[in-house]
């Protein structure tokens, strides 16, 4: 149950900012001239950081420096590949990031304990048998139940969104339903392969085959979260490739019988497993209760190298701070890197995190989160409404001409960061030209090659300049 509430929280956030026009606006200086408080007190302090941020963005791109975040990110992934939430190899990797922070020289290196589920991908393979042979390639989404050792053998039904399911719900018993869903988005789709089992299942379904939640496939699947509903058959639900859902959709279309055979060896493990979330600091010299907060999350599915989603973003996270350490900066407020664990089984490690801070939560400044792909930056999202905020942001990125990343976007963007959000914290995301984003993400593509050293290298100036600026401001950002 509680993963399942988590889940909904986050397939909803992603939605509201995703597939609502209203959500996003891109913020351009207007009426900054005329706001006394900016101008007077904040927009000075902030021209009076412009030759430090300088030099932040001088050393991550000079010769010796640049690369360094592509490197230490290669060392990471090549050693432990793929993390998956309640695995050894996921601990394993956090023991490591320990470790390396320390020698970092970052403050107050430690793992905060965070229990998870257990889910296990077992052997799978998916045929179909008729109208002809076909090995189907597949990926079981995260807490999905196996075939119980069985092979599951059954014509398909496949419909384009839930109101064809029920429209078709006297076909469906004994069937496997496959969801061919047009991709417009991956917030206006996910509730597919959120909830798409359970529905099928509701109309006597014995399996959930749903199209990869992607605009382009080179016949890969994409894995992710699923849901069961409570008092619901929990049938398997797979993942296919959007070629293969293609496929069928014209074999329906022609009214020509499909039938299907799956195994499945997945199942979720009744005992419970601890993680960590990975916490370090640089720690305030005027205001040290504040706190400027950047994040990343450490875990991955269990493809790939977990490279981009979401090594890179946890990695110019906690490097930012070593960035700063290096140049001798001294911020007046505490700078906090938090590597977040369980974020692809439901936000779980961000949920427990603000648990136990929740009295501190009113010395937050600014969450900031990197999940959205370490391509060319842009810029960042904001989101908060107050004007004078929206200022300081704004300025803040103008001193980013030099890596031409000074977009600044109203947005609520942001998975883990949603939780500090929903506690009245102001929440920020990396802004990136990540059009390509969907191509890798949660498969066995998403591994280095997806990476380039120089748009890192952007990222983590950008990253680290800007938590800087907001480390050392005098005036807080408005909530």
């Amino acid at each position: 149950m509680r993963s399942y509430f988590f889940c909904i929280i986050w397939v909803v956030a992603v939605a509201a900012t995703d597939s609502n026009p209203d959500a996003t606006s891109i913020f351009n200086g207007e009426g900054c001239a005329n706001d006394q408080l900016f101008q007077t007190r904040i927009r000075p302090q902030i021209q009076q950081l412009a030759s430090n941020v300088q030099r932040i963005i001088d050393h991550v791109m000079s010769a010796n420096e640049s690369g360094r975040t592509y490197r230490q990110l290669a060392e990471f992934v090549d050693r432990f590949g793929s993390r998956l939430t309640g695995t050894k190899n996921l601990e394993d990797s956090i023991d490591y990031m320990i470790d390396l922070l320390k020698q970092e020289g970052h403050d107050n290196v430690h793992g905060e304990p965070v229990q998870v589920p257990k889910w296990t991908r077992g052997n799978e393979w998916a045929r179909m048998i008729k109208p002809r042979d076909k090995k189907l390639n597949i990926l079981g989404l995260g807490y999905s139940e196996g075939t119980n050792g069985q092979t599951i053998e059954a014509p398909i039904v496949v419909v384009r969104n839930f109101t064809e399911l029920e429209q078709k719900a006297g076909l469906i018993p004994g069937k496997i339903v496959v969801y061919n869903f047009k991709y417009e988005s991956y917030g206006k789709q996910a509730i597919y392969r959120h909830s798409g089992a359970s529905r099928a299942a509701k109309f006597g379904a014995v399996a959930a085959m749903i199209r990869s939640l992607t605009p382009f496939s080179i016949d890969s699947p994409h894995t992710g979260m699923q849901s069961y509903d409570v008092n619901v058959t929990k049938i398997p639900a797979i993942s296919i490739t959007t070629e293969d859902a293609d496929l069928f959709q014209r074999f329906s279309d022609r009214n020509e019988e499909v039938i299907v055979q799956i195994y499945s060896e997945n199942h979720n493990e009744k005992d419970k497993g601890i993680s960590r979330n990975t916490v370090s600091d640089v720690r305030g010299e005027k205001y040290p209760n504040e706190i400027v907060l950047v994040s990343g999350h450490i875990d991955s599915w269990d493809v790939g190298q977990g490279a981009s989603d979401d090594g890179a973003g946890a990695f110019i996270s906690w490097r930012a701070l070593s960035v700063i350490k290096k140049l001798g900066l001294r911020p007046k407020r505490t700078l906090r890197s938090v590597l977040w664990t369980g974020e692809e089984f439901g936000l779980i490690g961000v949920y427990d995190y603000i648990k136990k801070h929740r009295n501190e939560l009113k010395d937050y400044v600014i969450a900031m989160e990197s999940d959205i792909g370490t391509f060319t930056p842009r810029g960042i999202t904001y989101s908060g409404k107050n004007s004078t905020s929206q200022c300081t942001l704004w300025e803040i990125l103008q001193l980013m001409h030099p890596i031409n990343a000074t977009t600044l976007t109203i947005s609520t963007e942001g998975s883990d960061v949603q939780a500090f959000y929903e506690n009245g914290v102001p929440i920020s995301s990396l802004d990136t030209a990540n059009d390509k984003y969907f191509y890798f993400h949660h498969t066995q593509g998403d591994t280095m090659t997806v990476e380039q050293p120089d748009d890192l290298d952007k990222c983590q100036a950008l990253w680290t300049s800007v938590s800087y600026a907001l480390a050392m401001l005098d005036d807080r950002l408005s909530r």
